[in-house]
């Protein structure tokens, strides 16, 4: 069930210490699962961005931030930059505040620091690429681990699993490890352990892969023109690794691929997320959208049409709605889910979501 899958997840994330913790039982997670409203399921699937630096507590922007917490009742929050100490104060206040624990995520590709000032900084990780060392990538991944997790992140959206094939590529280029889909794969097996080991959950992007484009998908959306063949033996081979290291998540890609989306965005499409995704593949964890306020969605798409058809699709995180439309995506799922064909995907969503 998806919402037990979510549950899941965010209530052994929210256990902390520097290996993963056990898995609930069953029970629990029926038990907390069973007391939720549909009204507060979907809001389980909603995570929106909060600045990192610091901010008092009548400010307007944090008041913004506690009205998810306390009256939405979002499922969890993307972090960005800030110091240590404010990442924490901030994060540790919105966790006190919250009815359930919140999953807390981040960008942290290249080591804590792409978020946490003063934190670790590596290279970016075609650094690691060129040494060919998966023992770099799990240093890289196991410090991004140990770091995050101290200011209360639980979820490090990285690593990049694309294979940047496409020399023209304005957007992922030195955020792969490079473009041989072998070397890509070992890689991201190492940064996935490096980061599990030590208690933080991994997340394989952008799926199914963007390193063959030559568009920025935060400005419009790209399309790989390729047959099933060619992705099979290209652009997935990093993430069926990154899969059978263990990753606990993955983030989709907004790049449409004709052969098998027509002109949809993947992320918006069942037949990548539940026909590739999770029939083929055979992943069990996570789906998190990129973020739905990037061109390649908006210029098409309204807030709560981008919701609901992500989650239909197969999503069971829906991350960065625009800031003030929050409510709107919630409200958009809500009335999917009472109309009915939506309702039986509901429980599924909310109970991967679970620290």
């Amino acid at each position: 069930m998806r919402a037990h899958r979510l549950l899941i997840v965010t209530l052994v994330a929210a256990c902390g210490g520097r290996t993963a913790a056990p898995r609930p039982p069953q029970p629990v997670t029926d038990a907390v699962l069973a007391k939720l409203t549909t009204r507060q399921k979907v809001a389980q699937l909603i995570v929106p961005w909060l600045g990192g630096n610091y901010m008092a507590l009548d400010d307007s922007a944090f008041q913004i931030a506690t009205r998810w917490v306390d009256t939405l009742e979002v499922g969890g929050i993307i972090i960005s930059v800030g110091s240590p100490y404010d990442i924490a104060a901030k994060l540790n206040t919105l966790q006190r505040r919250s009815r359930l624990p919140l999953l807390v995520s981040a960008d942290l590709e290249w080591g804590a620091a792409m978020r946490v000032v003063g934190a670790t900084a590596f290279p970016y990780i075609m650094a690691a690429g060129a040494t060919g060392n998966e023992r770099d990538a799990y240093t890289i991944g196991r410090v991004a681990a140990i770091e995050g997790r101290a200011v209360g992140i639980h979820v490090n959206f990285a690593p990049d699993a694309d294979v940047n094939n496409n020399p023209l590529n304005p957007i992922i280029n030195t955020r792969s490890f490079g473009e041989d889909p072998k070397a890509v794969a070992r890689l991201v097996r190492g940064y996935v352990r490096g980061l599990q080991d030590n208690g933080m959950l991994a997340t394989l992007k952008h799926f199914p892969g963007h390193g063959d484009t030559d568009a920025d998908s935060h400005i419009g959306l790209p399309a790989i023109r390729v047959d099933y063949a060619r992705l099979d033996s290209v652009e997935l081979v990093p993430f069926r690794a990154g899969i059978d290291a263990g990753a606990q998540v993955v983030m989709s890609a907004h790049i449409a691929f004709p052969a098998l989306t027509g002109e949809t965005p993947a992320t918006l499409s069942a037949a990548m997320l539940t026909g590739v995704l999770r029939d083929s593949l055979k992943f069990k964890g996570l789906v998190v959208t990129d973020a739905l306020q990037m061109g390649a969605i908006v210029a098409k798409y309204g807030a709560g049409e981008a919701a609901v058809r992500a989650f239909e699709a197969g999503s069971d995180l829906l991350l960065m709605p625009w800031a003030s439309s929050v409510g709107g995506p919630c409200r958009s799922i809500r009335s999917r889910v009472s109309s009915g064909p939506g309702r039986s995907r509901m429980p599924r969503t909310t109970s991967r979501n679970g620290p």
